[in-house]
């Protein structure tokens, strides 16, 4: 939504101040995380699988702006009372049994997605 949002010059909404965090997970990266536990994992086994960077809202916000070059305004709307501070997987156990990890950075998946998103 923020990145058709910044590609269609409108606002770019963020719920808060913004300074929640949140980790964010390229699907090619998260289809391999799966396929890894699936193959790999024992049975019944349960396993994190995302990534442990963490970016505030505001920063990706802010970081889609820069890559779409776009001009628009963020506009901070009502933080809902059940939002998350923070949400981070701990992603060590799917390191050590499986050997996975992700390897797309969140500047590169955006500029993958807006590539995409701009047909």
């Amino acid at each position: 939504m923020v990145i058709q949002s910044a590609l269609q010059g409108q606002a770019l909404p963020v719920f808060g101040d913004g300074k929640q965090t949140r980790s964010f997970c390229y699907v090619s990266d998260m289809i391999e995380g799966i396929i890894a536990a699936m193959e790999k994992g024992e049975n019944g086994q349960v396993y994190n699988l995302g990534n442990s960077d963490e970016f505030s809202i505001l920063e990706l916000a802010e970081k889609v702006k820069q890559l779409t070059s776009s001009t628009s305004e963020v506009e901070h709307k009502p933080l809902p009372e059940d939002d998350p501070k923070q949400r981070c997987p701990d992603i060590t156990k799917a390191k050590e049994e499986l050997g996975w990890e992700p390897k797309v950075r969140l500047e590169e998946g955006l500029k993958k997605l807006i590539y995409f998103l701009q047909g």
